[in-house]
């Protein structure tokens, strides 16, 4: 399973909730959860593009944020630290 403990995985999944929702154009999410690729993705998307794709980069860390922090911590770990699921 996972080396990490409770109060680690419950701190890493608030951190990218929040960051999400609030930095969610920059993929600072993407990277507090060690994904690099797809935080280069969201980062580069908004600021190639000056700023118009960071709009949609900005719904999706809305709604990545929203739902990182409505699932439980099991279901948080299972999804996003063990099978490693990027997107959503």
């Amino acid at each position: 399973m996972s080396n990490n403990t409770p109060s680690d995985t419950s701190s890493k999944k608030l951190a990218a909730g929040i960051c999400a929702i609030l930095l969610g154009a920059l993929g600072i999410h993407k990277f507090i959860l060690g994904y690099t690729t797809e935080g280069l993705i969201m980062l580069l998307v908004s600021v190639l593009t000056c700023g118009f794709g960071g709009l949609i980069m900005s719904i999706i860390g809305l709604v990545e944020g929203i739902i990182y922090l409505t699932k439980t911590d099991e279901e948080f770990v299972t999804a996003y630290i063990v099978n490693k699921k990027g997107w959503f």
